[in-house]
């Protein structure tokens, strides 16, 4: 078994292995809105728009609409990890206070901490929402609608630059729909000529209005709590005791073991060894489906070679 399955995204090649279709997996390895609307659907009714290049104006507009901000401070991006590779090219460097997610440093020329700050908001992996106080240059947002029902900190109002993804809002990895954001137009030009052209595809472009316009950011965000509170006490009544985040995914101490488990029901999490947290799990929150099955394989697992053993 590929050790590379548990460290999340990897949903193809694990179905792959199993000989099972993609879609007979929950993954809880990524963290995506349990509420997300039918983005397939939508997609299909666009389809002729692979015909034409891309033309990001209509999108950019809308986007910009719902952040309150110009159309002149955003960029759309190729998902969130091309916003972060963009932005980094831009930088000497900055400060990562791990833990953090490691796409930052893979793209940073030095990371010093007498550098300007790079962070998460909240945090991933320890999904805690940054204090009202807290500075960085640069803040990204991708968890950060789900975990408080706001599209934006408004931290560019502060002089930061702020990246995000829809990625997690509508649970489309596969459609790449990311942005860049900051009150220095200079800056974004500047990152736009670095940007290869056509980078945002005009499937997700075309996808992107009818998606806002189904959003409902605080509903989405109450009902991931109450999915969460419900995801903690299935995991307590097997003798896992996850910590409190305030993003849409649970940690588990002491946990690793129970990822082979559930890998072999279709089940998949994420393991945080190469976060530097040893023995931490990460569970997405699932729909009330995926807890059911949660629920059940748990079940299966403690009949079969008993969760006390491993506590």
């Amino acid at each position: 078994m590929n050790e590379s399955f548990f460290h999340g995204g990897n949903a193809i090649a694990v179905a792959k292995a199993l000989g099972v279709e993609v879609k007979s997996l929950l993954d809880l390895s990524a963290s995506m809105n349990p509420f997300a609307p039918n983005v397939e659907s939508i997609v299909r009714k666009n389809i002729d728009y692979i015909n034409y290049y891309p033309n990001p104006t209509q999108a950019t507009n809308e986007i910009s609409r719902i952040m309150g901000i110009s159309h002149e401070e955003i960029l759309l991006t190729n998902g969130g990890s091309e916003a972060i590779a963009l932005v980094a090219s831009q930088l000497e460097g900055a400060y990562i206070k791990e833990p953090e997610f490691s796409l930052y440093k893979r793209h940073l020329y030095a990371t010093d901490s007498c550098l300007p700050r790079w962070r998460s908001n909240p945090n991933n992996p320890l999904g805690h929402l940054a204090n009202d106080e807290e500075e960085a240059l640069v803040w990204d947002e991708a968890f950060f609608p789900l975990a408080t029902g706001n599209w934006t900190r408004g931290d560019i109002s502060r002089g930061s630059i702020v990246i995000g993804s829809l990625t997690k809002i509508f649970s489309c990895p596969g459609l790449r729909i990311g942005y860049i954001m900051s009150k220095d137009r200079f800056l974004l030009e500047k990152i736009a000529r670095r940007q290869p052209q056509w980078a945002v595809n005009s499937l997700a472009l075309a996808a992107i209005p009818e998606l806002l316009s189904l959003t409902d950011l605080r509903a989405w965000s109450e009902g991931i709590s109450i999915l969460k509170e419900q995801l903690k006490e299935i995991l307590l009544s097997y003798g896992l005791y996850p910590l409190d985040t305030d993003a849409n995914w649970l940690l588990i101490p002491n946990a690793t073991w129970i990822i082979k488990p559930l890998f072999e029901r279709g089940i998949l999490v994420r393991d945080c060894t190469n976060f530097g947290l040893d023995g931490v799990i990460r569970m997405a929150v699932p729909n009330e489906s995926g807890l059911g099955r949660l629920d059940e394989a748990f079940s299966e697992i403690e009949s079969s070679i008993g969760i006390e053993k491993f506590l």
